[in-house]
């Protein structure tokens, strides 16, 4: 509740604090595209610094943070002044924030009284137009007779900056609306960066030593401020429309989700995972939903936004000086935290392969609790500069490992040093650590080393590979101080009587282990490849080798031409499985798992004609006769590859309901050419692409 008498002079000087801090912050974030802390941390500056200005009213400023909408406008661009103003949003962080909306937005519109409970208003059906919070750059572009004119950043939500030449260069923005399109047409909506750009690019970076993106929201909003719009053009953006600012005529348009649809008839992008939901109920699941499947998507999403569908309802509300009030953000918990780096360890896997790792004081990320954090190798540790007393941002997606995105430099400890890499492997053999010139990773080439040897234990025996369920890293570990395994061949051999003696080990643990390692002996030969841990070697030629050759002692047997020849293998892998193959090592550990009765064959030849053998299928969208997977089963049961991303070599690229917009967008640029689920039929029972020239075997 607000208190009418004047802020106490603490509250005045916390205030004033809280703000300069802010500021800083929200310059780094909106006007440097480098900020220092998570957005999380600033959401939880504003929200104190909303509840202090709430309770003592004498204190707001209209230069207050929480008064206006984003970031100034740069003077490395034009400025851009918008007509109708670039608003933000509010936000909601929990289920009860959003019914304290849905209540204000209900007593607005006079749907309730005052005193009816927040959470009361869930079941009201009011009408919500649900869209995914895309995780990018605000941009308004403008159309005037059809033609593409200007592209403005939302800037202080009055004036942007004009980077019409760079967001000419993105695919997804049409140069031209189709005739009919009205006289002036201001379409608004986020510029972002697709996660497999962004992997690519980080992965370019990491090839020179230079330090990782941060993240793709940050790394979009970079890439659009270039000066040479062909940098903006390199990195592959993408952009979803989802409002209209200025417009001058046009169709008489009644609802939001109506809007929406006519900007798609446009021509123009408009994200397909959009709904229009009765009640906040209702919103809140979808939420939930979008919470938990999030990782799915080919984008970054931190929320989901909400919006009354009803334009006259929107109009009936209208806004504060900041944020419509016929909308909010629920916005997801944070995949970045800040925390201290205690220290910085390093690990050895099971191919020698040296990894520095943070030791973090424990942070709850993503919803999970971070302890542990990769740090990728010397050159990474260099490029961000951590040090062991670090305030450091940590970042956890999904089930991808969590990762030190960098220092809070501003906090460092005086007198802090950077960190060194280890020169001795602290496996206790006094082994040098070697960096092989031209990689980026340390290695402890010392085959006795008992990290190693326990890392391929427990990789044989993960998911991925033979799937032996109980023989995690902590019983490996037991296993190999008793001296009952030496390596993998081993596991089929483990002695049980000794088990039984030991703390912990019933009759139905030791039953149960006994019964999976069993269960592993009947695994595909693919499951065995990746699980002797050959350097290069994955599911995917791995699975190769075993359809070519039939089974592993046609692989024993091949020559490194022979298995380079095979589709999908190459000279790299070919040169890493003859290698490992002619170590004696090698072979009678296969020989340990050939006595121990462990599947050596091969699947059967395949029953459908091999029509895509060499050929590359993307499938993106909603098909009617194929399921998502069993598109991808078709397209690899007939010999060919169904990767994730357009790129050069993808022969086709098949287009449902609903389809990705970066991945149609990345096919008609490339020139890939587009089939719906007629051709695609077809190109699985004959392997040739309707409506292309025939190859011309005469030469």
């Amino acid at each position: 509740m607000a208190n009418p008498e004047a802020a106490p002079p603490e509250i005045a000087e916390k205030v004033t604090s809280l703000r300069e801090i802010i500021e800083y912050h929200a310059a780094r974030y909106y006007d440097h595209d480098d900020p220092e802390i998570p957005d999380a941390d600033y959401d939880e500056m504003i929200r104190q610094l909303e509840a202090l200005e709430a309770e003592w009213p004498d204190l707001i400023t209209e230069d207050s943070r929480t008064q206006r909408v984003g970031g100034v406008a740069s003077a490395t661009f034009a400025p851009v002044e918008h007509r109708v103003p670039m608003m933000s949003l509010d936000n909601a962080f929990d289920v009860d924030e959003l019914y304290a909306w849905g209540g204000r937005l209900l007593r607005g519109l006079d749907l309730i009284d005052n005193d009816v409970e927040d959470q009361a208003v869930a079941g009201q059906d009011v009408g919500y137009a649900t869209e995914l919070k895309i995780d990018g750059v605000a941009i308004s572009i403008r159309y005037e007779d059809g033609r593409f004119v200007q592209a403005a950043t939302r800037g202080n939500g009055r004036v942007g900056e004009d980077v019409t030449e760079n967001i000419r260069t993105l695919a997804t923005v049409p140069e031209r609306l189709p005739a009919g399109a009205p006289a002036v047409l201001e379409a608004r909506g986020e510029v972002y960066m697709p996660w497999a750009v962004f992997e690519a690019l980080n992965a370019a970076q990491e090839e020179v030593g230079a330090p990782r993106y941060a993240n793709p929201r940050n790394t979009a909003a970079g890439s659009l401020r270039q000066k040479d719009p062909r940098v903006t053009s390199s990195r592959e953006l993408a952009w979803w429309s989802y409002q209209v600012g200025e417009i001058q005529g046009g169709p008489e348009i009644t609802a939001h989700s109506e809007m929406l649809g006519y900007l798609g008839s446009l021509g123009l992008p408009v994200n397909p995972e959009r709904k229009v939901l009765g009640t906040l109920k209702e919103v809140a699941a979808r939420s939930a939903h979008w919470q938990e499947y999030r990782h799915s998507l080919e984008y970054e999403i931190d929320g989901l936004v909400v919006k009354v569908d009803d334009l006259a309802r929107q109009r009936s509300l209208g806004s504060t000086s900041k944020a419509p009030r016929w909308a909010i953000a629920i916005k997801f918990p944070p995949e970045e935290k800040t925390t201290r780096l205690n220290d910085i360890h390093i690990s050895v896997g099971r191919t020698g392969r040296v990894t520095p790792f943070a030791v973090l004081e424990p942070v709850v990320v993503g919803g999970s609790t971070v302890g542990m954090a990769t740090l990728h190798n010397q050159d990474q540790v260099a490029a961000k500069d951590v040090r062991p007393g670090d305030t450091v941002i940590v970042r956890k997606a999904g089930d991808v490992i969590p990762e030190v995105v960098g220092p809070v430099v501003a906090d460092r400890v005086k007198g802090s040093v950077p960190w060194e890499f280890p020169t001795i492997c602290p496996c206790g053999l006094n082994q040098p650590l070697v960096r092989p010139e031209g990689e980026s990773e340390h290695r402890c080439l010392h085959g006795a080393c008992p990290y190693q040897k326990q890392g391929r234990i427990e990789y044989f025996a993960s998911r991925s590979a033979m799937d032996i369920e109980g023989l995690g890293e902590q019983r490996v570990h037991q296993f190999i101080e008793l001296g009952l395994l030496e390596d993998i061949g081993d596991i089929f051999a483990i002695d049980f009587d000794r088990l039984r003696d030991l703390e912990g080990y019933g009759d139905l643990s030791i039953s149960n282990l006994q019964s999976a390692i069993d269960e592993a002996r009947s695994r595909p030969l693919t499951n065995l490849l990746v699980g002797l841990a050959i350097r290069h070697l994955g599911p995917a030629g791995a699975e190769a080798l075993a359809r070519t050759f039939g089974d592993l002692d046609g692989i024993i047997a091949a020559t490194e031409q022979e298995l380079a020849a095979v589709d999908g293998v190459g000279p790299t892998i070919a040169d890493s499985v003859r290698e490992f193959l002619d170590q004696e090592q090698n072979l009678a550990v296969v020989d340990k798992l050939r006595e121990a009765g462990v599947n050596f064959e091969g699947p059967p030849p395949p029953e459908l004609a091999q029509t895509l053998v060499g050929l590359s299928v993307v499938v993106t969208g909603t098909l009617g006769g194929f399921s998502r997977d069993g598109a991808e089963d078709a397209i690899k049961g007939r010999g060919g590859k169904s990767p994730g991303s357009v790129s050069k070599k993808t022969t086709a690229v098949v287009v449902g309901d609903s389809p990705g917009a970066s991945k149609l967008a990345k096919a008609e640029d490339l020139g890939v050419p587009i089939l719906d689920e007629g051709g695609f039929v077809e190109l699985l029972e004959t392997g040739h692409v309707p409506g292309a020239a025939p190859d011309d075997d005469d030469g």
